[in-house]
């Protein structure tokens, strides 16, 4: 083991802060103090303008930069958060700007600004309280300076749009000007704080425009591939093609005279990289260096034999027991009808736009990295283990994502592998870029898996028992293996818990039996946006229309019956079905489905309307989501997420799929894996339904509703469920 290195800044040592920052990556909060105000010693001395506490930097002319811990991929966290704090700030939305703080600043502040995973959709939910109330101790100390000038009590004082107001003598004066004096002054006690009625919000709520979106559009925003700095050299990489197999030699005289190369390098046991002047003479010569690799192991491994694996798992006389009400399995052999399903759903690659990439700089003592990032913290401690160096001789500079959908949360794979090579070039800037064919084919992917569902109906059509046995890969054996005992993982049956929180199953069973039959493989796997719920929903809610249309009753109706105890989750599924027009009349043809699931904290809901040709071609018409999240900060961007879903979702349930033959993955570039084309894109309507009672994510819930209501759909228009994705025909 190597030694532990102890940053004398914090105490804490890399290995602890790696572990703590995966297991944030993974879903899991992490503990920690949050002083709003920083001591002198530790403010940015470079930063223009007034740090009145961590969270708001105030300049002269009366502009406000927000301070951003979290991670900007194209789900608007940047401008959420800052709506928050302009909100309890009052300094008035159009004189807002952001900053994204680094890992290097948080830990030397003892990590004022929190974690700074952007994951699990908690970008907003689990950091809105802290945000919030650093921004309304700033207005108070801003507040409070004003009154000390005028030698007026504060509660005299009114601010708005960040004018500070003394109705009695009508003096006026703005943040730029006492942000000073306010800096010097003692923060109030955070928890004494109270804050807005998300009721009377006035920029938080609203649809405010991206701050991100000018710079996307004129090209001024810098995504971390494009980044350009002096001297910088390039590398290509390619790693081993079969999980777990590792390098035996490469030629690199075979390459040295190619243009632009520097040097063919080991990255590590299953990887080698060639570094040049330009990235593609470093691919060019990649591809052409005679590299040997040690396949044994893994290179018999296939898609049938992992679907063995699978159905090893179904078939297997025990499984870990997540839920045991009653005697499932003996009210369903007693039932005078019982219905059953076995369904499938493969592994499948983030894909995201911004292959992974990342830049690193030795000089001397310290190391810098360039990256995006969903957890800027995991990869500063991935860039300082790699690199052997103590956490304060490490930055990390974030770039806005260009897609994550979890690929770029704990996994930093990438940090590691551009450390690896730029320590073998001290004092130059090295910038890994992977291959499209290298990000499809060494993905850590969504799990494979396979459900069978069981029910038993009484003579009435009402479900007596209901048993569920999955079988499928396990996300925490690779991430978090401390954390499997006996095989047993709550978290791939993700969206069946029985307590209200995070995913809730919203049915009431008189006998239910939930059951995980851990099967893992040789294919490496993590988050995929949505997770386990986008499996577990086409389960549940697939198998609750063949039970419905088993009893012969409205799908609708049917699962109503069972919802009494779930109200936020029957709120959303008849808000859905009342805008969906559920059991109205429809164009000839045309056929609806619907589906109702929780994750993240959110409660949704979907109506799909489609059509299927006499020979088998499908046409997704409409999808109406329903979408409780508790409080909604700004309408638009939850209706761009909840349209980003559908076109993640119907994605994977139209073409999503990868196969594996001789131990590697079949499928390297979109030619072979598929990806909906804009004309294929149904129309999409948002109902938000807001309870203002709890904080739930927006990113990945809805997800998990897309791919069952419109496999509902086509079990109408057909007659025939669909029970293995993605899908082959329909008709």
């Amino acid at each position: 083991m190597k030694k532990i290195i102890k940053d004398k800044a914090t105490n804490l040592s890399r290995r602890k802060f790696i572990v703590s920052t995966a297991m944030a990556g993974s879903g899991l909060a992490l503990g920690f103090n949050l002083p709003f105000a920083a001591t002198a010693a530790t403010k940015r001395a470079a930063a223009p303008g007034t740090e009145v506490n961590a969270w708001v930097l105030i300049k002269p002319d009366n502009s406000c930069q927000i301070r951003i811990a979290r991670s900007e991929m194209g789900q608007g966290t940047e401008t959420g958060l800052a709506q928050l704090v302009a909100e309890e700030l009052e300094c008035g939305w159009n004189n807002v700007t952001t900053d994204f703080v680094t890992p290097g600043q948080n830990l030397a502040r003892k990590r004022v600004w929190g974690e700074m995973g952007t994951g699990g959709s908690r970008g907003i939910r689990t950091s809105e309280d802290y945000v919030r109330r650093g921004a309304a101790a700033a207005r108070m100390m801003l507040m409070q300076a004003a009154a000390d000038q005028w030698q007026v009590p504060v509660s005299e004082l009114t601010v708005a749009d960040g004018v500070i107001t003394h109705a009695a003598s009508k003096r006026k004066t703005t943040y730029g000007k006492v942000a000073e004096a306010a800096s010097k002054l003692t923060p109030p006690d955070a928890k004494s704080i109270k804050l807005k009625d998300p009721r009377d919000w006035k920029i938080a709520g609203k649809p405010m425009k991206r701050l991100d979106t000018a710079g996307k559009l004129n090209g001024s925003l810098v995504y971390a591939i494009d980044l350009q700095l002096p001297g910088m050299l390039h590398a290509a990489i390619k790693q081993a093609p079969v999980f777990g197999s590792k390098l035996v030699s490469f030629d690199e005289a075979k390459i040295a005279s190619m243009p632009g190369v520097k040097r063919a390098v080991k990255v590590n046991d299953g990887t080698v990289a060639v570094v040049a002047d330009t990235w593609w003479h470093a691919k060019k010569a990649l591809d052409a260096l005679p590299i040997v690799w040690n396949e044994e192991e893994n290179g018999t491994r296939s898609t049938a034999t992992i679907a063995a694996q699978m159905m090893d798992g179904i078939n297997a006389p025990s499984a870990y027991a997540f839920r045991n009400e009653g005697d499932a399995l003996k009210a369903i052999a007693a039932a005078p009808k019982k219905v059953e399903a076995l369904y499938s759903t493969p592994f499948l690659a983030h894909a995201t736009m911004e292959p992974m990439n990342c830049t690193v700089k030795f000089s001397g003592d310290r190391v810098e990295a360039w990256a995006s990032t969903q957890n800027a913290e995991a990869t500063l401690a991935a860039l300082s283990e790699e690199a052997g160096l103590p956490l304060d001789k490490c930055e990390v500079y974030r770039h806005v994502l260009g897609g994550g959908f979890g690929r770029r949360g704990g996994n930093q794979d990438y940090t590691r592998q551009a450390a690896a090579i730029a320590k073998q070039f001290p004092g130059v800037p090295v910038k890994l870029i992977w291959s499209r064919e290298e990000d499809m084919t060494h993905d850590f992917y969504r799990p494979i898996s396979m459900c069978k569902m069981s029910a038993g109906l009484d003579a009435s059509g009402n479900i007596v028992g209901l048993h569920v046995r999955v079988s499928g890969q396990s996300i925490n054996a690779q991430v978090n293996p401390a954390s499997i005992k006996n095989g047993a993982d709550a978290r791939q049956l993700q969206g069946y818990a029985k307590e209200p929180g995070d995913a809730q199953l919203g049915y009431d069973f008189p006998n239910l039996l939930i059951e995980y039959s851990m099967r893992n493989t040789h294919v490496p796997v993590g988050p995929w946006r949505g997770v386990n719920t986008n499996q577990n929903g086409v389960y549940m809610e697939c198998f609750m229309e063949e039970v419905a249309r088993a009893a012969g009753k409205d799908s609708l109706e049917f699962r109503r019956a069972m919802m009494s105890k779930f109200p936020k989750h029957l709120a959303v599924l008849n808000a859905a079905a009342e805008k969906g027009g559920w059991g109205k009349p429809l164009p000839a043809g045309v056929h609806r489905g619907i589906a109702q699931f929780m994750g993240y904290g959110s409660y949704s809901a979907a109506v799909a309307e489609v059509s299927v040709s006499p020979e088998g071609t499908l046409k997704v018409h409409r999808l109406v989501l329903a979408l409780n999240c508790g409080h909604a900060v700004n309408p638009d961007q939850i209706a761009a997420q909840v349209e980003g879903s559908v076109a993640y979702g119907l994605t994977a349930a139209l073409y999503g799929e990868l196969n594996v033959e001789k131990g590697r993955i079949v499928e390297d570039n979109f030619h072979t894996y598929k990806i909906m084309r804009l004309a294929e894109m149904p129309k999409v309507e948002t109902v938000i339904v807001p309870t203002f009672d709890f904080w739930g994510g927006v990113g990945e819930p809805t997800i998990c509703v897309v791919t069952p209501s419109v496999l509902n759909a086509i079990y109408a228009a057909t007659g025939k469920p669909v029970r293995s994705l993605p899908m082959r025909a329909v008709a």
